[in-house]
């Protein structure tokens, strides 16, 4: 499947009072990584916006394995996985100097018509064949 990676070096104003990565930080590092995977297949917001189609997110899970630290350097990576019924994209976020696993998970967002706010149960036929094409 296709991949993309981006690098973020954590801030001070990433951190909670524990010092540690406040867990809603990590839904920005994941969308950061899918908006370069979406860049990868030329299908990110604008694209989406001008294909007539919307795709929000409707389910996301995240994995606390370990925490990010001020200073430390992570890579994010998104995988997409699905592509059919849905787009399913996975995240892993690592220690970019030791390669440590520290936190994963996934989101799933689904094709809604733009125009009559309709949910599909398929992705539409031209991302499809978008999709064949590079895998």
């Amino acid at each position: 499947m296709i991949s993309a990676s981006v690098s973020e070096t954590i801030q001070f104003y990433h951190l909670d009072p524990m010092n540690v990565v406040w867990h809603g930080n990590y839904v920005q590092f994941f969308e950061n990584a899918r908006c370069a995977l979406l860049d990868q297949i030329d299908y990110n917001y604008p694209q989406m916006d001008a294909s007539g189609y919307v795709w929000p997110v409707v389910d996301m899970r995240v994995k606390y394995v370990r925490p990010c630290t001020f200073g430390q350097n992570i890579t994010i990576t998104a995988t997409l996985r699905e592509y059919e019924n849905r787009l399913k994209i996975d995240y892993l976020i690592s220690d970019t100097k030791t390669g440590q696993k520290l936190t994963k998970g996934f989101t799933i967002q689904v094709a809604v018509e733009k125009s009559s706010g309709e949910m599909l149960y398929r992705s539409p036929d031209f991302f499809i064949a978008k999709m064949e094409a590079l895998v």
